[in-house]
């Protein structure tokens, strides 16, 4: 699955334009009778493939509509901002990062209505606020992924210590990542980013009941609230103590090596373990509260429409075919079930490896990112890039509370 996070200077700097000037109507052109659809995607190589099929299936089932498939792959931000400032906006396009893109979409909560309430309730709540934006849908649930924590059963085993339970806390958290650690092996008990994703590390703060912005939209007296304070030290004394090693990447890397024995990530990771044959489970992850579930942050991906669409009701049915069971079933290898019924049918609410996901989500249902409540996010998110990367970097490992009062406005 893959997941936008990441919007450069440069599209910003391209949509704002656009939305000051007025996008011009996308013009639906006759194909052979046809209606014809531009949908626009971020999906490359195999995955990429797989829409293609869907795409092609879809088109067969019409006599009337033709989608066309666009792959913008890693330029999917900057190729949909310069589409819309031409006045050339693909008529429907997975969508990500609604604050910024909402004037340019259609809203689509009548549609959701004309299919009635089994239709919406079908989808795992959750999913809904992370494809709205000010009281408005903006997107359908394509695919999701929430953060556990993955484990190395056979690094557990050569320590003697038990798995990790359901209902742990972040005290016990460390105590085990401390049993876990060997020097002479070099292996360490949690393994983290030294440059955390702003967007990922909020779960974090929400855990110890705080955010980033919080209910106020501001950084002052959140970012650096005694609670966030608290979750960075926590990171950063592991780093400290030689018990968790900072990584460049989200430490999947030094999990495939056996450095690490535990380490946070989204279900990106799942594939390339089980091809290698790695001996791991998943868990929720730690409360820092004792007696609350931990959140997690939810990437998801969602299927919009634009505003200018012309040919709305065939977009609509395009978009209900993409969001259907079978195109659930059918991305199931490389996107985790938005539709109830698919994740039961598949047994993943009892898979091993796969439940802890759909736990998390649901333990995720009254938190929004800080990412979908103010438009000027990609600035916010770069400050606090730097901040985090200064806390938490070996060579650095700057003072929690100085870093955070620093960028506090």
């Amino acid at each position: 699955m893959k997941l936008k996070k990441v919007v450069s200077l440069l599209t910003v700097a391209i949509l704002s334009t656009t939305l000051l000037a007025g996008c011009s109507s996308t013009k639906n052109e006759e194909a052979g009778g046809k209606t014809k659809l531009r949908f626009a995607t971020w999906d490359s190589e195999e995955s990429l493939a797989l829409q293609e099929g869907l795409v092609k299936k879809f088109n067969e089932e019409h006599d009337d509509v033709e989608v066309v498939l666009e792959a913008y792959g890693s330029e999917f931000d900057t190729k949909l901002a310069a589409g819309m400032g031409a006045g050339d906006t693909p008529d429907l396009m997975y969508m990500w990062n609604y604050p910024l893109y909402s004037g340019a979409l259609e809203p689509l909560d009548s549609y959701i209505e004309k299919e009635g309430a089994d239709y919406k309730n079908s989808f795992f709540e959750t999913l809904w606020n992370y494809n709205s934006y000010e009281e408005s849908t903006y997107g359908i649930p394509v695919g999701y992924t929430t953060h556990v924590v993955y484990y190395n059963k056979d690094i557990f085993d050569a320590a003697g210590v038990e798995y990790p339970s359901s209902e742990w806390t972040w005290k016990e958290f460390e105590e085990t990542a401390k049993k876990l650690t060997n020097k002479e092996k070099k292996t360490y008990g949690f393994g983290f980013s030294a440059k955390p994703d702003p967007y990922d590390f909020e779960m974090m703060l929400w855990n110890n009941g705080t955010s980033y912005l919080g209910d106020n939209d501001e950084l002052k007296g959140n970012v650096n609230s005694k609670e966030a304070i608290e979750v960075y030290q926590a990171y950063q004394k592991m780093a400290k103590d030689g018990i968790a090693l900072p990584t460049e990447g989200s430490g999947g890397t030094e999990m495939k090596a056996g450095s690490i024995g535990m380490f946070i990530n989204g279900s990106w990771s799942i594939t390339g373990f089980e091809e290698q044959g790695l001996n791991f489970g998943t868990t929720v992850i730690p409360t820092f509260r004792e007696g609350n579930k931990a959140p997690s942050v939810v990437s998801s991906s969602g299927m919009a429409m634009s505003k200018d669409c012309k040919n709305k009701d065939a977009a609509w049915e395009f978009i209900k075919f993409w969001t259907s069971e079978d195109a659930n079933k059918a991305r199931i290898e490389y996107e985790l079930p938005v539709i109830k019924s698919v994740a039961e049918s598949e047994k993943l609410l009892e898979n091993e490896i796969y439940s802890p996901f759909y736990t998390m989500l649901e333990q995720s249902k009254e938190y929004t990112p800080s990412s979908f409540k103010v438009k000027d996010w990609t600035e916010i998110s770069e400050e606090l890039s730097t901040v985090q990367e200064g806390i938490f970097n070996p060579t650095t490992l700057r003072d929690p509370k100085q870093s955070l009062d620093s960028i506090a406005k």
